[in-house]
């Protein structure tokens, strides 16, 4: 039993990169804006997003490569798509994790207000931290991450049901208007956005260097983490609901006011004097977030720039986390008072491309190049199919009606 938690991993850090903006963000302004309404919406997001990031875990056990090298194999149209996609997303979701957790640290350690500041700093920490590619300290620290981020969080939830005096209904709700458009940025990155899944392989390679794992092994580890984010996107989801929904209180689109909110929603429930240990709990999550996110895109782009310019050997991990920690620290100052319009962005364009990753997800394990005997059962096929349909009528339909 001990040798099998030590070998979980790669699905604790996708727990650490999905538990953020989505969880922290999204779901808790879901709650205070519309209760339960949107619960639909998380649990759909939830089920249908559910194979194609299973298949990032399956492929890389099966096969010891990464979903970028089957997608090479696939022909090389696919990851130049994934190549010019990731340049016109990846600065703008590491600008929006960054903003939150540069945020949170204002507000918990309080030395300077000024988030330019602590986004230069918390820039630097994670790029110096990761500068040697190390993913030993990633595995290592995310599981006390989550373990602080999903006790505090259960803990809170209940006990703001608990002290909740209003009448709560459970009927789902189908926003409109201008309300669509919080719609796809709450699917977009619930739990998270599809192009994870290549994230996923990369870290399942990487913790085979140290703990060969079985493909069982590492099922069993994804889908712990995978419930873990399930789990919590319904409590915060709670917390707005509990604390904030039909309140008259709606969130502020600045980063510090959004920030001193949040944790708001712990302390109202928890007490003032646990106020640090919330703070702490919720600077950790989005922290996490902006590690795994700063490690992750670099080693996807070092991947995929491998596969197409094979000669240019400085296109490497240390060059894309360079470029990405630089230009991260140059659109912050352009974007700092409009925090919920840039989390939008980015997570509406995690939400259209959702449907291209999904394809090319599916498409891989039932290749030639997977073993036949770890492709995915009937069912996980069915409902691969069932989640494709769904992710391009509802692009389909978001581009329809915000046009």
């Amino acid at each position: 039993m001990i040798e099998s938690l030590k070998k979980l991993g790669p699905g604790l850090l996708f727990a650490g990169a999905a538990i953020g903006v989505s969880h922290l963000v999204q779901s808790t302004r879901a709650g205070a804006d519309f209760g339960w309404g949107l619960l639909w919406a998380l649990v759909l997001s939830n089920l249908f997003k559910y194979p194609f990031f299973q298949f990032g875990s399956r492929y890389a056990l099966a096969t010891n490569k990464s979903l970028l090298d089957g997608y090479a194999h696939l022909g090389k149209t696919y990851l130049w798509i994934y190549f010019f996609l990731s340049l016109g997303t990846m600065f703008t979701i590491q600008t929006a994790v960054t903003i939150v957790t540069a945020s949170l640290a204002s507000i918990l350690f309080g030395f300077t207000p000024d988030l330019v500041v602590w986004t230069i700093l918390i820039t630097m920490i994670c790029l110096l931290i990761l500068w040697r590619g190390n993913f030993t300290i990633l595995d290592k620290i995310i599981k006390w991450i989550i373990v602080i981020l999903t006790f505090s969080t259960v803990i809170a939830v209940f006990l703001a049901a608990g002290q909740n005096e209003n009448n709560i209904s459970l009927s789902q709700h189908l926003p409109q208007g201008s309300s669509i458009l919080f719609l796809a940025a709450f699917m977009g990155w619930m739990p998270a956005p599809l192009d994870i899944s290549i994230w996923q392989s990369l870290w399942t390679i990487e913790k085979n260097k140290a703990d060969k794992i079985s493909v069982k092994e590492g099922l069993l580890d994804y889908n712990i983490g995978y419930v873990i984010t399930v789990l919590l996107g319904v409590c915060f989801m709670g917390l707005g609901t509990f604390v904030m929904y039909g309140s008259g209180t709606s969130f502020s689109n600045s980063g510090g006011v959004f920030a001193k909110q949040l944790i708001d929603l712990y302390t109202l429930t928890l007490g003032d004097s646990v106020y640090i240990f919330i703070a702490i709990a919720a600077f950790t999550a989005m922290f996490s977030t902006t590690l795994t996110t700063l490690d992750a895109s670099p080693r996807a782009m070092e991947k995929t720039s491998r596969h197409l310019f094979s000669r240019a050997n400085y296109l490497n991990y240390k060059f894309w986390i360079t470029v990405l920690a630089l230009g991260t620290i140059g659109i912050f100052s352009f974007l700092l008072s409009e925090m919920g319009t840039l989390v939008e962005i980015a997570t509406i364009l995690s939400f259209i491309t959702a449907p291209f990753y999904a394809y090319l997800n599916l498409k891989l394990v039932n290749s030639d190049h997977m073993p036949v005997e770890h492709r995915p059962g009937k069912g996980l096929i069915l409902l691969s199919i069932i989640g494709l349909i769904f992710l391009i009528l509802f692009a389909i339909s978001f581009l329809f009606l915000a046009v």
